[in-house]
Order: structure tokens, then sequence, then C-alpha cells
């Protein structure tokens, strides 16, 4: 399992790539959590599009992450998922936590269109 960062704004990234299973869930875990706290990350998209395995190690890690994401009153968005694992998330649950997203780049828009929405309501009222 290889991880991948990148930042937009305080909308961290994650980029995974190989099985997410228990040999590497607690690296993922610690990494991804190390770089929310690093970058002061307030969203988090998953992206899964090169994840060919999870299993329920992987479901924890992502419930783990919307604990922590929630905290920071921030969006879990995940995209790229393959049919395999888009059955095991939404068997799961996780899309009642978590938002599918086609892409990164839907997943970006989506939460900058939700930033602009709550800046806009809090002007007006």
């Amino acid at each position: 399992m290889q991880i991948e960062f990148e930042m937009t704004d305080d909308i961290l990234i994650v980029n995974l790539d190989g099985e997410l299973d228990h040999h590497f869930s607690t690296v993922i875990r610690e990494e991804i959590d190390k770089t929310i706290d690093t970058f002061h990350s307030k969203h988090l998209i998953f992206n899964f599009e090169k994840v060919d395995f999870m299993d329920s190690s992987g479901i924890g890690v992502i419930m783990g992450r919307y604990n922590k994401i929630s905290q920071l009153k921030g969006r879990l968005l995940i995209t790229g998922c393959s049919e395999y694992i888009d059955r095991i998330l939404e068997m799961a649950g996780i899309y009642t936590i978590a938002t599918r997203m086609k892409s990164v780049a839907d997943s970006i828009e989506c939460i900058k269109h939700d930033m602009i929405e709550k800046g806009a309501k809090s002007e007006n009222e």
C-alpha cells in the first residue's frame, strides 16, 4: 500500500494505491492523522482509484478519519471506487457519513461550493 497526499486550501486529498488491509491500516491511519494535524486540514477526500482490495480494517480507517474530520466541522468525501470497493462501502453504511463523488475534481468543487453557500448564509443572518 502506498499513500500520497495533496493539499488544496484546507482540503486533504489522500490517494491510496494497493491493498487497504489490516497489514497497512495502522500505518495509513497514523500517516493521515499526522498530515491532517500538520497541515490543519478541515476536509478529507479519499481517492480509491488505485485500491484493488479492502477489508474491514479499511472501513475502520475511514470511520476514524470521519470522526476526526467531523470534530473539525469538515466533510469527508470518497471517490474513485471500483465496483467491488463501492459495494463494500455501501454495505458498511459508509455513505451515510461520507459523500460519494465521481472524481477528485468534483469532490473539491463540492466542498468549495458548500463553503461559499455557508459564507453567504452567515452574511445574511
